[in-house]
């Protein structure tokens, strides 16, 4: 197949761009912003041409940022997606496009379903709910949208690299404990997306969304006292804190715990438990890892 991998440069695009590389059987093209601008709509529909799959990574990420600038998060998250939608429509191509747990309320007690009612509470989310649409109105037989939450990675700025830097400032750090999600290593998520690709392209994947976090379930706070443990830095360092004591101009969803049901109906396992992902992502052999050893 040939791939188009939109926000390249970034911690997925990066890993995703890896995978598909060491598979001879596959060709991509790197797209990074510098390369696509992808609320360009003529130079998307141009950039989509000759390929089957286009993987969008590419987004606005600055969750409190677009509390301020909404409309600008909207154009890279919600219009920009409905460039590359109308463009795989017109070359026949798929799209799997990324999205977030953020289009849910957070109310939730038990795991949300891939069909479950969005509801999102900050800007960032209702401009990626706007991308899911278009690309379920535009592409209702050959569209993805893939949901993710808690990534960490070799690449960019995410929680997991943020703890241990603080490690190395503090004695200890206090961590909400308040909030349930699903750690999620970009690279596994990278492999899944591939294998759901594949599955797209012969016809055993049906469209729609899924959602690609790892399984089982942690508090940001479980999360922090796991990368230490893995580093041999004591876990009691970590205390546990609420949401309170640390406001943030976005609202964040107090429960993030995703269903996996569509994998299984694809034929497709889901993503690992997070605790397996955590120790692959910090073994010695794990790719271009930025992480030290302790």
């Amino acid at each position: 197949m040939r791939f188009l991998v939109t926000g390249a440069g970034g911690m997925l695009g990066r890993d995703l761009v890896d995978i598909l590389a060491a598979r001879p059987q596959h060709r991509v093209t790197s797209a990074t912003r510098a390369d696509l601008d992808i609320t360009d709509a003529a130079a998307v529909h141009a950039a989509v041409g000759g390929h089957d799959v286009v993987v969008n990574t590419a987004a606005w990420t600055d969750v409190d940022g677009a509390e301020t600038r909404e409309s600008a998060a909207t154009a890279v998250n919600g219009d920009a997606v409905a460039h590359l939608a109308a463009a795989c429509a017109a070359h026949d191509a798929r799209l799997l496009h990324l999205s977030t747990d953020y289009v849910f309320d957070g109310t939730a007690i038990t795991p949300y379903p891939e069909d479950a009612p969005t509801a999102p509470i900050n800007a960032y989310g209702r401009s990626k709910l706007i991308g899911e649409q278009a690309v379920t109105r535009l592409l209702p037989d050959t569209g993805y949208v893939v949901r993710t939450a808690w990534l960490y990675g070799a690449h960019g700025r995410n929680f997991v690299a943020t703890m241990l830097d603080l490690a190395d400032r503090h004695d200890t750090l206090d961590v909400v404990d308040d909030q349930r999600g699903q750690p999620t290593w970009s690279r596994a998520l990278a492999r899944h997306l591939v294998m759901l690709a594949e599955a797209a392209h012969t016809g055993h994947a049906a469209p729609g969304v899924y959602h690609g976090t790892c399984s089982g379930e942690t508090t940001w706070y479980g999360l922090a006292r796991a990368v230490f443990a893995h580093h041999g830095l004591d876990p009691e360092r970590i205390r546990p804190s609420t949401s309170a004591r640390f406001v943030r101009p976005a609202a964040r969803p107090t429960y993030s715990v995703l269903g996996h049901g569509r994998w299984a109906e694809a034929g497709l396992p889901p993503l690992p438990d997070w605790h397996a992902t955590l120790a692959d992502a910090f073994a010695p052999a794990a790719p271009l890892s930025p992480w030290k050893v302790v």
